[in-house]
């Protein structure tokens, strides 16, 4: 490959010569009307260019006359005839030099006021410097491909974290929610969920800006509009005017400025449904957990919904795959309810990282391990589908613990013999995150995205060292992928 890019590149710019020289007469009006518009009034450009242009001449003059007096000594152009008779005048080098001198000073100052000008009318609200803007993309984009699956605040608090070191994001969200402002729009008008792919485009925004709030905004009053987001009506308005909610959600990114993409798992109409312990049969997401059983099975209508292509391409270039955090059985198992997207990340030669959730939800995992989840998603899938769990190993306070007690919740207990039974690698880190004031559990954004990251650039560490020394097809990364030493176990 890396033979065929000198060919390519002088093929490249071949191409681009011919259609420099043959343009045809219209494009070459176009493009130098484009040029034109340089030249309109008021645009704080043209007199940064001039004088930069006058530094650039100023320079030429003090090099070439340099020239003529050190290298020459007899001229060859009108040029050099005319700078003879200035150094005959001058008797020493000063003119020279000082024209030189001038002529950077102009140089430099036209480049950096006619740049500052640009950035100006680019960046509105000027709070960042230049160069912090382009080393900041240059970073990020130069960032890992990240694919994350799940669905509610889970994903999005990833999102939220991970959008800070990598623009190479890819967020594949279920659309199985049927309650709430999602469940009411899908009723009424047939459109897919877009709760929770709201709050996924809302967290990858560069800026916690107005227009990302107003995606946020929920309507506290109105006879139809009462419970309902102003960013859920937005896409579902969106996706009757482009065709489907993919389209949407890009225009709806566009707008955004999203870091990254936002994909649905599938276009279908998906409804969950779970078979409880007690023999009952459960249908739409919101109803399982308000069943408030122990799940034995779960599935969809459509038994087999076909997952977007574009979800696909993802996972087939990703460097690293993560799945969760968020409910088991309604955010993360139904993206893997989809075969191709299943079949996808058992094929993917990437390491698969699953992270567990820190408290049990009521209605779904009451009384939970670590090690249940794992089987829960093993037994969806049948088969193994990601290598390592991600546990948090900071223990919350007992306020925090009293308050969910009261709520049907507890901690999910680490059983680290359990967890060594699936033949999952464990890494235990501090991403806990506990409001002081309501004692509130969540995974902790900067954290949990510090921590997968540092993960993800160990992995590739230690890909480049022994590169020739092991088969990706194993996936257990344990053994060849990451050092013992890499990780935090649960002896130290």
């Amino acid at each position: 490959m890396l033979s065929n890019a000198p060919k390519l590149f002088l093929e490249s710019l071949i191409a681009k010569i011919n259609h420099a020289v043959f343009m045809s007469s219209d494009d070459l009006a176009q493009q130098t009307k484009s040029w034109a518009k340089w030249l309109t009034p008021g645009i704080s450009v043209k007199r940064w260019l001039l004088l930069s242009m006058t530094g650039i001449f100023l320079i030429s003059l003090g090099l070439s006359n340099l020239w003529a007096l050190l290298a020459i000594k007899h001229p060859i152009t009108l040029l050099s005839q005319l700078l003879a008779l200035i150094d005959r005048l001058s008797s020493n080098y000063i003119i020279d030099i000082c024209a030189i001198a001038v002529g950077l000073y102009l140089a430099c100052w036209g480049q950096i006021r006619s740049i500052t000008s640009i950035f100006q009318a680019l960046n509105l609200e000027g709070h960042q410097n230049l160069v912090d803007i382009l080393l900041s993309h240059h970073r990020l984009n130069r960032g890992h491909k990240i694919v994350a699956l799940g669905g509610g605040t889970g994903l999005s608090s990833l999102l939220r974290g991970l959008k800070h070191y990598s623009s190479n994001l890819t967020a594949i969200v279920t659309v199985a929610d049927d309650g709430g402002s999602s469940g009411r729009l899908r009723e009424e008008l047939g459109v897919l969920p877009p709760g929770d792919i709201r709050n996924c485009i809302t967290a990858l925004a560069k800026e916690e800006s107005l227009l990302t709030r107003l995606f946020q905004y929920r309507f506290a009053a109105g006879g139809g509009l009462e419970g309902h987001s102003f960013g859920n009506l937005f896409l579902t308005a969106m996706s009757e005017v482009t065709g489907n909610l993919e389209t949407a959600i890009a225009a709806s990114s566009k707008i955004l400025a999203v870091q990254g993409q936002v994909l649905p798992a599938t276009l279908s109409n998906v409804d969950l449904w779970a078979e409880l312990d007690r023999g009952q049969f459960i249908r739409g997401e919101s109803k399982i957990a308000a069943a408030k059983g122990k799940i034995n099975k779960i599935g969809c209508f459509p038994a087999n919904p076909k997952a977007l292509p574009a979800a696909l391409r993802a996972i087939e270039s990703a460097d690293c795959i993560i799945l969760g955090p968020g409910s088991l059985y309604t955010s993360i198992i139904p993206n893997l309810l989809v075969p191709e997207i299943r079949n996808a990340i058992a094929n993917a030669n990437v390491p698969c990282i699953y992270v567990c959730n820190i408290m049990t939800q009521p209605g779904e995992t009451d009384g939970y391990s670590v090690a249940d989840h794992i089987k829960a998603i093993d037994e969806v899938c049948g088969e193994k589908l990601f290598d390592a769990v991600l546990v948090n190993q900071t223990a919350p306070s007992q306020q925090a613990i009293a308050k969910y007690v009261q709520e049907d919740s507890q901690p999910v207990v680490l059983d680290l013999e359990e967890i060594k039974a699936t033949g999952r690698q464990l890494i235990l880190a501090d991403i806990l995150d506990e409001d002081p004031q309501t004692h509130h559990i969540r995974h902790h954004s900067p954290k949990l995205a510090r921590a997968l990251d540092n993960l993800v650039c160990k992995i590739n560490c230690t890909k480049k060292n022994q590169s020739m020394q092991f088969d990706l097809n194993n996936r257990d990364i344990s053994n060849y992928l990451i050092p013992q030493s890499v990780f935090s176990t649960a002896s130290k």
